[in-house]
């Protein structure tokens, strides 16, 4: 893999496999299925899903890609499941999740160590993470794999198989 920075190397891998996963994670799943809540107290499938896509969204704003995620007011700053909204389907979501994911891939190619080093001021991180959009980079992967371990067991509780590890080489991004 070519990128500018070596300090991205490690988390491409991680990029590039949750790029696979979002497809794997809701095959499957039917549109009803994916808004049903466990005992009315988790996120639905559809919130994880609309949370995955705003996180590439957000880090995408934060290295410099002015696209705007089209349901931002569901999902800004990881707000909580409304359970009067209407939700956008999985297959809308799908389409924005490889909408904005190649724009991502090529932006974090592209960026050099300066870039990433550049601060950025988050409010949530502890003190001992430096505020930098490399830190942000770490911190959207992270992000991306606890919504993947909840759909996983969200697959479970609804009676479908574990998420499968199959990737589509088409997909290079």
């Amino acid at each position: 893999m070519d990128a500018k920075s070596k300090l991205v190397h490690i988390v491409i891998p991680a990029f590039r496999m949750h790029t696979q996963n979002f497809n794997n994670a809701f095959d499957g799943i039917t549109e009803a299925d994916a808004l049903k809540r466990i005992e009315g107290r988790t996120n639905h499938i559809a919130w994880m899903a609309g949370n995955l896509v705003n996180c590439r969204y957000w880090l995408a704003n934060i290295l410099g890609i002015a696209d705007a995620d089209p349901n931002e007011q569901l999902f800004k700053e990881a707000k909580a499941l409304d359970a009067t909204a209407v939700y956008p389907t999985l297959d809308a979501l799908k389409q924005q999740w490889h909408i904005i994911s190649p724009k991502l891939f090529e932006r974090l190619k592209n960026a050099t160590d300066e870039d990433l080093l550049s601060g950025f001021n988050f409010p949530m991180m502890p003190s001992f993470v430096q505020q930098n959009k490399l830190n942000m980079v770490g911190m959207s992967i992270d992000r991306e794999s606890y919504l993947f371990g909840q759909i996983g067991l969200m697959r479970r509780i609804l009676d479908y198989p574990g998420m499968k590890y199959e990737v589509d080489e088409s997909i290079n991004y």
